[in-house]
């Protein structure tokens, strides 16, 4: 096998995921039209990250195509007698789900059409918090590149490809678009005129840059959640104080021990109760930082029906 398939959103981690793949092949000696690159639109892509998508695969000279999988999702919504399917505007997880669920499904046919191997772009932060469709979604595939890169270190390793010029000028301008595209799983349709996608990620879950911090010191060194607040705290609670990256681009963000305990409440609920059952079969991929991995094979076991109780009691503790 020399070719491989990967769905491009126009979003961080599948753009990670697309520059990994092209370096694989400039060191195999290798064209990079090996790369079966496919951006797949549904009910809520917006112009802006479909048109990133489109720009990236141009500027990394893989093979691009599109496939709208609207039509194989609408026919599944109807299989299953969904609201949507009869025009009514029902946007729950199966809504979500569905359209997960045919990308992954048609990335792996093409992979076996192609003699190929699937790509995958989820990242460990993801993979922390449960931020994945289980199963045929976007937490499977033949080899998870980012399986152990969170995302404040994609965000990182995208903008240093970006200031080398590794892609070209114009390539260069569509990653820095991509930085600054709002994250969202962009499946829920927003309103007409909306401007901003109906979901943001981190809405939902926290800034990435603190679960990335609770993620480390409690994978990386066990620490107890009223040390990692402590530890927060310390980090973030002035953004006047400390030592910064000298750069333009970087943010100096504040925050106080409500937010912070708010933000470690939700890590340990999803980390500890929830996503276990994700983490227990993942696909392989590398170890890459030094935080650890979540490879039920490496340096995470744990049991799926495991409760959060004795991590949120200590929580508890830490006063508002």
């Amino acid at each position: 096998i020399s070719k491989v398939v990967i769905g491009v959103s126009g979003g961080l981690d599948s753009t990670h995921a697309l520059l990994v793949c092209a370096k694989a092949m400039d060191r195999l000696n290798l064209p990079r039209s090996n790369i079966l690159a496919y951006t797949m639109p549904g009910f809520a892509t917006s112009e802006r990250t479909l048109q990133q998508a489109k720009d990236l695969m141009t500027a990394v000279g893989c093979a691009a195509k599109e496939i709208d999988i609207r039509p194989s999702c609408i026919q599944m919504l109807k299989d299953l007698g969904h609201p949507y399917a009869e025009g009514k505007e029902e946007y729950d997880v199966t809504f979500e789900n569905v359209q997960a669920g045919e990308r992954t499904s048609h990335l792996f046919r093409l992979a076996n059409f192609n003699n190929a191997i699937v790509i995958g772009t989820g990242d460990l932060s993801e993979l922390a918090l449960g931020w994945c469709t289980y199963g045929v979604g976007d937490h499977m595939s033949h080899y998870n590149v980012n399986a152990s890169v969170p995302k404040t270190l994609i965000t990182h390793l995208v903008r240093w490809v970006a200031d080398s010029g590794a892609i070209g000028a114009t390539g260069s301008d569509v990653l820095i678009n991509i930085l600054d595209t709002e994250i969202s799983p962009e499946l829920v349709p927003g309103k007409a005129g909306d401007t901003k996608p109906a979901q943001s990620t981190e809405h939902v879950i926290g800034p990435y840059e603190m679960q990335d911090f609770n993620l480390y010191y409690i994978l990386r060194y066990g620490f107890a959640p009223s040390k990692v607040a402590f530890l927060s705290y310390s980090a973030w609670s002035k953004r006047d104080a400390g030592v910064w990256p000298d750069a333009p681009h970087a943010s100096r963000n504040e925050y106080g021990l409500p937010e912070i305990k708010r933000y470690l409440g939700i890590f340990l609920y999803r980390f500890f109760k929830t996503s276990q059952f994700k983490r227990s079969c993942v696909p392989n991929g590398p170890k890459v930082g030094n935080g650890g991995s979540l490879s039920p094979r490496g340096d995470w076991r744990a049991p799926s029906d495991s409760e959060a109780t004795v991590w949120m009691n200590d929580l508890g503790n830490i006063p508002d």
